[in-house]
């Protein structure tokens, strides 16, 4: 009898990582989130080959996250914008910031954020409906997605 055939179950996270869950794509939506837009600085600030960085850039661009704009014609040269899907994301990246300070800096943060209202920013993922903090154990998965076996 032939082994059964695998099938990963259907979710947006594995298929959102299948976007951006590649080494570099959220750093450089960082970079572009924080202002740094010219492909250099991007280079610099995140580590990344110049060859890697062009491909992932490319990869973000064709998914509609970020856009380039032309900023010089001779040479020619872009800057990245990140488009309203993209700048979505970071929400993404602050959650993932609050979850390593506390996990991996606990007694020195490498970066503080505050917030508009002038006090340290402390990101929490609540229920648009109910307000409640969207926590383990305070949801489950419905949809064709939610398969538990």
């Amino acid at each position: 009898m032939p082994p059964k055939e695998v099938q990963p179950r259907e979710c947006s996270i594995a298929d959102t990582l299948d976007l951006v869950g590649e080494r570099w794509s959220l750093l450089i939506i960082r970079e572009i989130s924080h202002g740094v837009r010219r492909f250099d600085g991007m280079v610099r600030n995140t580590g990344a080959s110049r060859d890697i960085l062009t491909v992932r850039l490319r990869k973000l661009e064709s998914a509609g996250i970020t856009r380039r704009k032309r900023y010089s014609d001779h040479p020619v040269r872009f800057e990245y914008h990140l488009t309203p899907a993209g700048a979505e994301l970071t929400d993404v990246l602050i959650t993932l910031m609050k979850w390593g300070d506390r996990h991996l800096h606990p007694d020195a943060p490498p970066v503080r954020w505050k917030h508009s209202c002038g006090e340290p920013l402390d990101p929490v993922v609540v229920c648009r409906h109910c307000g409640g903090e969207a926590r383990a154990g305070a949801h489950s998965p419905t949809g064709r997605g939610a398969l538990i076996s």
